[in-house]
């Protein structure tokens, strides 16, 4: 083979290998910051580009949503009880060139932001808050996060409390509090119950009140209701408008007559 043809196919295959190097696929979920000599040069859109090796450098920059878990964070609360807390944090990349240029690595950034936030905002809040109102607290950290990263290109969707550990002693001195608070409720439930038994008892007897006859047959329809036990036994109180009329005649007819 002549020496020229060796040079042809080796130019060939250098040029081929150079353009197969060159030849960059950017996918639609990222976007490509370019540098050519170490200056911005423009970003690439999805699709097919040509990048020249040795003079331009291509980061890629994914625009997914990204799922990330804030490691466990020991706090002191405002009522002083100690606590580990986790959360997870939701975010995306708005704008790939604030991205690369404004900070080194931006989920580095935004988990140590989310971390520092996460102890800062927590250990204003008492207990109770913590536990009870935990969509407040993760509307808080959203914004205070959002507002560092935002100048990164970063846009922060979501920040969720996953768990909060507190000491077993303070469990069981909160098992203990519940379960007064539920015996309360049952007293004070079963106060109003007798309450008002006694005002339809009262309401009752007045109106017995205003007809002798109706508590006579009040008497005998209870007398009916005892008497369907043969077994028992039943004392009976006569009513002092019955028994009355006749102690005045016996009394009447006992006395001499003159």
């Amino acid at each position: 083979m002549p020496p020229w043809l060796v040079i042809v196919l080796a130019l060939v295959i250098l040029v081929l290998v150079g353009v197969g190097l060159s030849l960059k696929v950017i996918p639609e979920y990222e976007r490509g910051v370019v540098f050519r000599l170490g200056r911005l040069r423009h970003l690439y859109t999805p699709g097919l580009h040509l990048v020249v090796p040795g003079f331009e450098r291509i980061i890629r920059v994914d625009q997914r949503v990204v799922t990330l878990t804030i490691p466990p964070q020991e706090i002191i609360t405002r009522d002083n009880v100690p606590a580990r807390v986790n959360a997870v944090v939701l975010f995306n990349v708005m704008d790939p060139i604030k991205a690369v240029m404004e900070v080194e690595n931006y989920a580095i950034a935004t988990s140590q932001i989310a971390q520092t936030t996460l102890r800062s905002v927590l250990g204003r809040a008492d207990l109770d808050t913590l536990l009870a109102h935990r969509d407040a607290l993760n509307h808080d950290l959203r914004e205070i996060i959002e507002v560092q990263t935002q100048p990164w290109g970063v846009d922060v969707s979501v920040v969720e409390i996953k768990d909060v550990e507190i000491p077993e002693q303070m469990q069981r001195a909160m098992a203990r509090e519940a379960e007064a608070e539920r015996e309360r409720r049952a007293k004070v439930i079963n106060a109003r119950g007798e309450l008002q038994a006694s005002e339809e008892l009262k309401l009752a007897a007045d109106r017995l009140s205003e007809s002798p006859a109706s508590l006579q047959l009040r008497y005998l329809q209870t007398l009916l209701e005892l008497g369907a036990d043969q077994n028992s036994t039943v004392v009976f109180p006569l009513p002092m408008d019955i028994v009355t009329p006749l102690l005045k005649k016996l009394d009447a007819g006992e006395r001499p007559a003159g």
